[in-house]
Formats: structure tokens, C-alpha cells, sequence
């Protein structure tokens, strides 16, 4: 197995600077040794050019009802990612998307999906299901899985929108912060949610295997974000929106190992390292580690 590294240092989806420098971070914390260790080839193609959020205005495009901020920023960077994505699938290679803000999922599954039926299972103590209307702060790191399915407002926004995902392929794992109107669409969805109380109830390896199983049925492969805010922050810091309650580390790194034993892994992306809110380069730490685990590394 060949993964490609992509960096995509934005933070166009969030109020908290510093998350733009994640996937600097992650590298620095010894990413190509970590897949190295796991028995996989690492090429890394660099960062996307991104614009400094300073150097534009959030509002210079708004959609039609409600806000989201950076909105022309974010259709530039996912369509460039999306294609650097489907460039990686096209190869034989397995892309390994490093954020930046979760935004840039938007374009990974737009990417992993073009040619393709994909699943995704989404690690995550945020549901990202939010739309430029039910979102109470406009960011769009809230709303990625939302634009990726064509949910609400987000229906038919061609750059945004991943062909080959369907919500019933869609499984959240250890979610555990949802806003009122999200909380009604996920139900109202045909996703499938697994919380932190499942995981309490069941076992961190019954639930992700059982996300698994509905991610991966009846598709070519399935897409995984990890976003380090699914951690608790007593062990991963360095995020942008913290929640107490998230999975320990032995859990952590034991869902990743069950990801690689699947062996159904399309695309990957890990997201919201921000080294600005980090303790000793520590979340990074972290993430080089869980990535290592989803492509095979083993105690022995």
C-alpha cells in the first residue's frame, strides 16, 4: 500500500486560529516514521496553496438563506482537494488528508466518491451536520457532512456535494455534543449514531465494528475522519472545540486497529490539531500514532 499525504492548512471553518498549522504539526511529530512503522509506503505531496484567513473577508459570499462564513474560500480548497483526492484514488494510491479545520472533508469525500460508492465512518464528538441556517455560528467545520450529503440547503451545491455517499452508509462514532436542530436531522437521517454512552454500554470494538459493517455494505470502500476532538481533551489538548467525556487512549488506538483489520479503507483524513492550543506538540503526537494503527501497526 502506497498513502499519499496531503496537507490542507485551513482555518477558514472555525472561529480559533492555529488549526491552519495542523498539518505541519502532524508531520513534525514524525508522521512518515509512524507509517513507516505500520509497514506502508508514505508520499508526501505537500500542502494545497490556501489563503491566509486574514488576508480575506468571511462574508464576502453568503448563500442564499442563512451564513457560513468563508464560503468562496472553502469552494476553492475543497474543489482543488477533491481533485488531488480522486488524483491519489485514480493512482492506486490511499490519500491521507491532514487538516486544517474539518471543512476540508468536504472535499476528501467529494474526492474518495467521484468514480465511486463510498462509506464513511465519522469519529467525531460533533455531529458536523449543521447547514447555513440551522448553524449557530455560521463556521463551516460544523457542517461538512452535511454539505458532503446534500442535506437542506446544502442540496445541489455541486462543489460540495460527494456523489457517491449515501446516508445509510454514514455511521458516527462517540458523538456527544449535538445542537438542537442537528440532534432532530441526524435522527430524521438514515445515518446510523453511535454516542459515547453506546460506546459506555457496548464496548469501544462492538461499536466500530458495527460502523463499520454499515459504512462499508454494499460499497467500494469507505472513507475515515478522524477528528482529534473525539478524544478527550485530557489527552488531546491541542483542539478546537474540546468536550469533556471522549474515548480514552487505549480506545482510541484500538478502533484505528479495527479500521485497518476491515481493510476497507479508501481515504483517510485526520483534522483540528491545532499546535496553538496544544501542550508539547502532544495531539499530534497522538494523531501520528491513531493514523499509524488504521493502516496496520501493531503491538506485534
Amino acid at each position: 500500500m502506497t498513502v499519499r499525504i496531503i496537507g490542507v492548512p485551513t482555518d477558514y471553518g472555525q472561529d480559533r486560529r492555529g488549526v491552519d498549522m495542523g498539518p505541519s504539526a502532524i508531520r513534525y511529530a514524525g508522521l512518515a516514521d509512524a507509517l513507516a512503522s505500520a509497514g506502508v509506503d508514505a508520499v508526501d505531496a505537500g500542502d494545497l496553496s490556501v489563503p491566509r484567513a486574514e488576508e480575506r473577508d468571511p462574508d464576502s459570499r453568503q448563500p442564499s438563506r442563512g451564513n457560513a462564513k468563508f464560503l468562496r474560500e472553502t469552494e476553492e480548497v475543497t474543489t482543488a482537494l477533491a481533485d488531488a483526492v480522486a488524483d491519489a484514488v485514480a493512482d492506486g494510491d490511499t490519500p491521507l488528508v491532514l487538516g486544517g479545520d474539518h471543512s476540508v472533508a468536504i472535499g476528501s469525500l467529494r474526492g474518495s466518491s467521484r468514480d465511486a460508492e463510498v462509506g464513511a465512518v465519522w469519529f467525531d464528538a460533533h455531529g458536523d451536520y449543521n447547514t447555513p441556517t440551522t448553524s449557530p455560528s455560521g463556521n463551516v467545520h460544523g457542517m461538512p457532512l452535511a454539505a458532503a450529503l446534500g442535506h437542506a440547503e446544502w442540496a445541489d451545491v455541486d462543489w460540495a456535494n460527494a456523489p457517491g455517499l449515501s446516508e445509510e452508509n454514514v455511521a458516527y462514532v462517540g458523538l456527544r455534543a449535538l445542537d438542537d436542530t442537528e440532534r432532530a436531522a441526524i435522527r430524521d437521517s438514515e445515518m446510523t449514531a453511535y454516542t459515547m454512552s453506546d460506546i459506555d454500554e457496548r464496548g469501544v470494538a462492538d461499536v466500530v465494528e458495527a460502523a463499520l459493517s454499515v459504512a462499508g455494505d454494499g460499497v467500494d470502500g469507505v472513507h475515515v475522519s478522524l477528528d482529534m476532538d473525539w478524544l478527550d481533551p485530557t489527552i488531546a489538548p491541542g483542539v478546537g472545540t474540546p468536550v469533556r467525556g471522549g474515548v480514552t487512549y487505549r480506545e482510541a488506538h484500538h478502533a484505528m486497529e479495527l479500521v485497518a483489520a476491515a481493510d476497507a479503507v479508501r481515504s483517510m483524513e485526520v483534522v483540528e490539531v491545532n499546535p496553538v492550543l496544544d501542550e508539547s506538540n502532544e495531539t499530534a503526537e497522538l494523531a501520528t500514532e491513531l493514523v499509524a494503527s488504521a493502516f496496520g501497526k501493531r503491538i506485534l
